[in-house]
């Protein structure tokens, strides 16, 4: 048989990748015993806090987990009635009972039987109801990005630091077979000294516009204020309040929602948690329909361990996407777009004259991970219920998740200096002793 990457027999580097994902990556499986850890039988008692398009898939997860891992929601917050009566609803379905509902999120950060919070309100106000949880001593599960303003995400991470609380970053891709399995091989040096990672990840649509809670929502059923949080007061909006990822002030949008997925995955594979620099271009040249943030965006990011990443987004056609990561003995790539379980290595050939010689030779030298075959389907929500469950189980070993509020301080940052640039022109860079975005290389120590 030939060899992988880096002298790996193919043989060996299939059984390896799959005992990576039959050592507790699949979906059911749980990191630690129950009956082993003080405190295995005791329900853990929870709140959530912001229940629109993706609280109600964190609804289905949390009760998906219901018995297996003893939850149980308590309480519920959303500051627009009908998404409090809609959660109420769908909780009791789960568990024969109906939650509290409240509206605002300090009356349920209150209660003493909460022991822990899910996040899942717009993205401005991640880091600021973050910061607030870890106050009250919540441990909390919060969707990306962690925040996407710095002052906000260094307050929601010290915060959560200084209580010793258990935080779950939501980039749930971590906790996919696929990419652990990749992030191995990664790892091992099978790949080489890594010099650039491209991803594209495309979507032919005016992502993000047109919700029908616009023409439902009344302001006498909110808190318009409350739902601001930290920004200026300013006339009720139907549509920033539904459709807030295509508005700067509230969301990056492409960079918030698409490339914190993306670059966490770098950050977990590279083992780099934080950009030394970045530069972003693009524009609104598909959907001109009123947004602030581009449809089609371009980010170049450099790492401190000496390598690139592209990213890149268009919403004006769905060509499709890839990531690959390009080593000196061998290629990492995962086709397909955000969440694809198809990766496979390619190993280096030789230069490019060497190459135009065995272009056809090389096709047949992909050595696939079990991604396409040899495990049960499973989609993107699957993913998330195995990484709410890493959660759950944290809380009670108290050890740290697989996302942790480091982690998300670092896909945070890296998705603010993408912005940022774009918004400026600018090129900045991250000076890592003062944790400050500068637009110029920081003064070597």
């Amino acid at each position: 048989m030939g060899k992988a990457a880096g002298g790996i027999n193919r043989r060996t580097f299939l059984n390896k990748t799959a005992a990576v994902i039959a050592g507790g990556a699949a979906f059911g499986s749980t990191a630690l015993s129950y009956a082993r850890i003080i405190g295995a039988n005791d329900r853990i008692s929870l709140g959530h806090i912001g229940i629109g398009s993706r609280g109600n898939d964190l609804v289905e997860i949390a009760g998906r987990l219901k018995i297996s891992h003893n939850v149980d929601m308590t309480a519920v917050c959303d500051l627009w009635s009908v998404n409090r009566d809609k959660a109420r609803t769908a909780y009791g379905k789960y568990q024969g009972r109906e939650p509290r509902a409240m509206q605002h999120v300090e009356e349920l950060l209150t209660l003493k039987d909460v022991d822990a919070v899910m996040i899942s309100t717009p993205e401005h106000s991640h880091s600021p109801i973050l910061k607030l949880a870890a106050e009250a001593g919540k441990d909390a599960y919060v969707e990306k990005p962690m925040g996407n303003v710095l002052a906000e995400v260094k307050a929601a991470r010290d915060a959560v630091v200084a209580s010793n609380l258990i935080v779950q970053s939501g980039t749930q891709h971590r906790s996919e077979p696929y990419p652990k399995a990749a992030r191995e091989v990664v790892r091992s040096g099978a790949l080489g000294q890594v010099s650039k990672i491209e991803i594209v990840w495309n979507y032919h649509g005016p992502r993000w516009r047109g919700r029908t809670e616009v023409a439902q929502i009344r302001e006498a059923d909110t808190d318009w204020g409350k739902w601001l949080m930290t920004k200026p007061q300013r006339p009720f909006d139907p549509r920033l309040y539904f459709e807030f990822r295509l508005y700067k002030e509230f969301s990056s949008g492409i960079a918030d929602q698409w490339m914190s997925h993306g670059i966490d995955l770098v950050h977990y594979f590279m083992d780099d948690p934080v950009p030394r620099s970045v530069v972003a271009h693009g524009g609104i040249f598909a959907w001109r329909d009123g947004r602030e943030n581009p449809d089609t965006f371009q980010a170049l990011l450099e790492y401190p361990k000496g390598f690139l990443v592209s990213y890149a987004t268009s919403f004006g056609n769905d060509a499709p996407g890839y990531t690959r990561y390009m080593g000196k003995k061998a290629t990492l790539i995962n086709i397909g777009d955000e969440g694809s379980p198809r990766y496979q290595v390619v190993e280096e050939k030789g230069n490019h004259e060497e190459n135009l010689e065995i272009d056809r030779e090389r096709a047949a030298h992909y050595i696939q991970l079990p991604g396409d075959k040899g495990l049960a389907p499973m989609g993107i929500d699957d993913m998330s219920v195995e990484h709410m469950a890493n959660w759950f189980e944290c809380i009670r070993s108290r050890q740290q998740p697989i996302a942790t509020v480091h982690d998300g301080f670092g896909h945070s940052v890296a998705c603010i200096m993408a912005a940022e640039s774009y918004w400026t022109g600018k090129k900045l860079y991250w000076d890592s002793a003062k944790e400050e975005i500068l637009d110029r290389a920081p003064q070597a120590m």
